[in-house]
């Protein structure tokens, strides 16, 4: 258990990466809450939970008025939605922006003011490997998470004075329920084994899996401990070497 325990807000943390979060820092001894628009799930994690539509500022904002000051504020929520580009329809491209990106900046304006007039904080955005590279099909979710962390980047040179730092973590595919529908999706339409099918996403990592939720959790914990207190503006991918 860390020595201070520390308050904690993970966005879309009623299941996949977000809720492997919350169950980390909880073990930790750390105190945490859930955000995300479906309360239903948000209850059944058991966990502390207030309800928020990240791409909405008066639902962020609220939410934030009902915590109260975070120490560690987690932006995870997030989505993707695939499509040539020359076919990506402008509700898709809007979405995807506002879901991935503009969500960073409204949580951001939310967040780290409180976390300056404390003199600590630690702002973490769950990004993408799409973050660090582009993928066919994927062009609205990719220029959305390249972006969050060129948002991030230049959060982080404002903040390297404050005692407050902004990094973002780039998981490749992550063994959530997110892949699993999609390992599904693909199945059913191509009729591959639902193994065959799985290998579309486990291919791109270098050593032939899929990336474990935990791991993601495990990086997000260490950029929250005094340990990490120098690392700022910074993209970690937890991808098995796919963007090395």
């Amino acid at each position: 258990m860390n020595a201070k325990i520390r308050r904690v807000l993970i966005t879309g943390g009623g299941s996949g990466i977000g809720l492997a979060m919350a169950r980390t820092f909880r073990e930790s001894g750390h105190e945490v809450t859930v955000a995300g628009r479906n309360e239903q799930r948000l209850k059944a994690t058991g966990l502390p939970s207030v309800v928020m539509d990240v791409a909405d500022p008066e639902s962020v904002a609220a939410a934030m008025a009902r915590c109260g000051p975070v120490d560690v504020f987690i932006a995870n929520a997030g989505g993707a939605e695939t499509s040539p580009i020359v076919k990506t329809k402008r509700d898709v491209w809007d979405r995807m922006i506002a879901l991935n990106l503009t969500s960073v900046y409204l949580c951001a304006q939310c967040a780290v003011p409180q976390m300056i007039e404390r003199d600590w904080g630690r702002f973490i955005v769950i990004a993408s490997t799409a973050a660090l590279r582009g993928y066919a099909y994927a062009g609205a979710y990719g220029a959305a998470k390249h972006g969050a962390l060129g948002l991030v980047r230049a959060l982080a040179l404002e903040l390297a004075n404050t005692g407050v730092t902004a990094n973002a973590i780039c998981p490749g595919y992550t063994d959530t329920p997110l892949i699993a529908d999609a390992v599904k999706t693909i199945a059913d339409k191509t009729g591959r084994s639902p193994a065959d099918a799985a290998t579309t996403f486990t291919r791109a990592n270098p050593m032939g899996r899929l990336v474990s939720p935990h791991e993601v959790a495990a990086a997000a914990l260490w950029l929250a401990g005094d340990a990490a207190a120098s690392v700022n503006g910074q993209a970690i991918a937890v991808d098995g070497g796919e963007t090395a």
